[in-house]
């Protein structure tokens, strides 16, 4: 299955390309252009962009030491939403209905992602939870979605993003009051990648007070079923249903054949086209149907 689209390639190369580190000699432009074309030039087609992406951050640490570290900028979003927590978690209690309004509230967080997005605001973030509940939101899926969650035993929800996490958690929290049956079992990324939500995010967002929390082992930006923890992957595989956020875990899982619901926002013209939605667009679609 080719899930490395040349869209994709294009796009990626191209956000190395344009920015090379500063302080570069000439000789080391040049070496840092030919380990972006490299890498992208032999990256396997059936594993996507966010697969080539690790290598690509992996090398150019080992060669330049460089990487880019957004700890006060997770940081900052992880305070900034934690501190609406109560307020969100009142929403969803008075709501009508609270599963929808966290799904909407969910892919209304998944906004705040440096790798697709340049400019990630305070203000536009304020914005899109006003208007959190105009989301379209896919009513046959979420029907499907709340009778899976009302017969299952186990969740496994794969979060993306810092600050988006916390909405992860109030939807969490939501789905084990609606349906206290369930083992909710959160799943973060193992290694720093962007500001991709670790274990350190989930502490600092007291994660645990939703689900039971686990890194997949990688620092790969998505879910590479391949590449992750053996004790991630046997969660994933004993789940009734799985809930994953983000782009990168889409294009990582999409077709893969496990029940899984994705929630995210269109962020880049391909998937809006792919689509059929404006850029922003939350999206609510399980794998099978795809």
């Amino acid at each position: 299955m080719i899930r490395l689209h040349s869209e994709c390639i294009r796009c990626l190369t191209g956000k190395y390309l344009a920015k090379p580190p500063e302080g570069l000699t000439e000789e080391q432009k040049v070496e840092y252009f030919q380990i972006i074309l490299s890498v992208m030039g032999s990256a396997n087609p059936e594993y996507a962009a966010p697969v080539a992406m690790q290598d690509i951050e992996r090398i150019l640490y080992e060669k330049f030491g460089i990487r880019q570290d957004f700890t006060a900028i997770k940081r900052h979003f992880n305070a900034l939403l934690l501190a609406r927590e109560e307020d969100f978690l009142n929403l969803l209690t008075e709501s009508d209905d609270p599963l929808k309004l966290g799904v909407q509230l969910a892919m209304t967080g998944n906004y705040i992602d440096f790798g697709a997005i340049e400019n990630v605001t305070d203000d536009a973030l304020t914005d899109l939870i006003t208007r959190a509940p105009g989301q379209p939101v896919n009513e046959d899926q979420l029907g499907r979605l709340k009778e899976e969650l009302g017969a299952a035993k186990k969740l496994v929800y794969l979060t993306d993003n810092c600050g988006e996490i916390v909405f992860d958690k109030c939807l969490m929290k939501t789905i084990a009051r609606l349906y206290p049956q369930l083992s909710v079992t959160a799943v973060v990324r193992g290694g720093d990648v962007s500001n991709d939500a670790t274990m350190e995010d989930a502490e600092q967002v007291r994660l645990h007070e939703a689900a039971k929390v686990i890194h997949n082992g990688t620092s790969v930006a998505g879910t590479w079923l391949e590449g992750i923890s053996e004790e991630s992957r046997a969660e994933i595989n004993a789940a009734d249903v799985i809930i994953s956020k983000g782009q990168a875990n889409f294009e990582t899982l999409r077709k893969c054949g496990l029940n899984i619901y994705y929630i995210f926002l269109c962020k880049c013209d391909m998937f809006a086209r792919n689509f059929g939605v404006p850029r922003l667009t939350g999206m609510l679609v399980n794998d099978r149907e795809l």
